[in-house]
């Protein structure tokens, strides 16, 4: 650590005095490559392990189902930035798994684009009906492209949607084959080159279609080591308030790059268009307090309609467990 962390780490220097002797010797934490995060400034610099008085063990996945698979086999305890749908398919065919926070909210970074040349804007949206759409099915982003329609009064049984992975909808929009497209990261960014989407960020999260990954636990872990679990959605709320502030980029933004094993440059890109929640808002109605549970329960009852997933909950609500980030929050 630097001296320039400052207030930070007086803070996280409290969370260690303030925890009592853990019996749980190490855990594991599973996280994503090429998705940079603030956490992973805090990983480099080892102060999960420093603050928790435990060794904090790191495996990349590169899915929320494998994900779930290792939580379910014991071998993880903890899953930053698993998905929606795959937290719905594993606690919807039985295993015991919590929403302990959200690793990051990115409206900016899932969305639909329409070709420039239509001159489509979201006043003008119903000219969209008959129109040709590459939609990823079976994606959060096929369920944000549906929400979006319906609030738009666009009808897509006039459409023509076609089943289209992100990079392949960008380059398709690009040659002009169809006339929209949907998807997130670094395709979402090509398919703006060749148009506009029709309601940003913001304006979606204003109406409830969100885009975001969960934190997760299993239920036994967040049952057997509350304070364990509670010190490290503290560090990492400390981590993204000091990367929210702005005054540490510069220090923590070539970490948390090499860390992802990303180009700086690329990293800064990703991470701009991330949104990190403070524990107020976390806690807040808008947010894990109300409207996650509400989401969750809509996307689960669209993926059974699909087929994706074959059966639901009465409520993924009851799978928040907020306990953590209040202790956090009283700190």
């Amino acid at each position: 650590m630097t001296h320039h962390l400052g207030t930070v780490i007086f803070a996280l220097a409290a969370i260690g005095a303030a925890s009592p002797a853990l019996s749980q010797e190490q855990m594991t934490v599973a996280y994503f490559q090429e998705w940079p995060m603030p956490f992973q400034f805090a990983k480099a610099q080892g102060m999960y392990d420093e603050q928790l008085g435990t060794t904090v063990n790191w495996v990349a996945f590169d899915s929320g189902t494998a994900m779930s698979a290792a939580m379910a086999a014991g071998d993880v305890q903890l899953a930053i930035s698993q998905g929606v749908l795959p937290f719905i398919a594993a606690t919807s065919a039985g295993q015991d798994l919590k929403i302990v926070d959200i690793a990051a909210s990115y409206a900016e970074n899932e969305n639909c684009v329409v070709a420039a040349g239509l001159e489509i804007d979201k006043d003008s949206a119903a000219e969209l009906e008959g129109k040709r759409v590459a939609v990823p099915m079976g994606t959060g982003a096929q369920y944000t492209f549906l929400q979006l329609m319906d609030h738009l009064e666009v009808d897509t049984t006039t459409m023509s949607i076609v089943d289209m992975a992100p990079a392949e909808g960008a380059a398709a929009l690009s040659q002009g084959s169809v006339d929209m497209a949907c998807g997130w990261g670094g395709a979402l960014a090509r398919m703006q080159e060749f148009g506009n989407v029709l309601l940003t960020g913001a304006e979606k999260e204003e109406i409830g279609i969100l885009s975001f990954d969960l934190i997760t636990t299993t239920g036994t872990f967040a049952a057997e080591q509350p304070q364990l679990l509670a010190d490290f959605v503290t560090v990492t709320a400390q981590v993204n308030a000091a990367w929210n502030a702005g005054e540490q980029r510069e220090e923590m933004l070539p970490v948390i790059a090499q860390d992802a094993g990303m180009e700086q440059s690329v990293a800064a890109d990703t991470i701009d268009d991330f949104v990190f929640l403070s524990v107020d808002q976390l806690l807040s109605d808008a947010w894990l307090g109300e409207r996650v549970g509400t989401y969750i329960d809509g996307a689960a009852g669209f993926f059974n309609d699909i087929g994706t997933v074959p059966s639901v909950l009465p409520s993924y609500g009851a799978l928040i467990d907020t306990a953590p980030l209040v202790d956090a929050a009283s700190r």
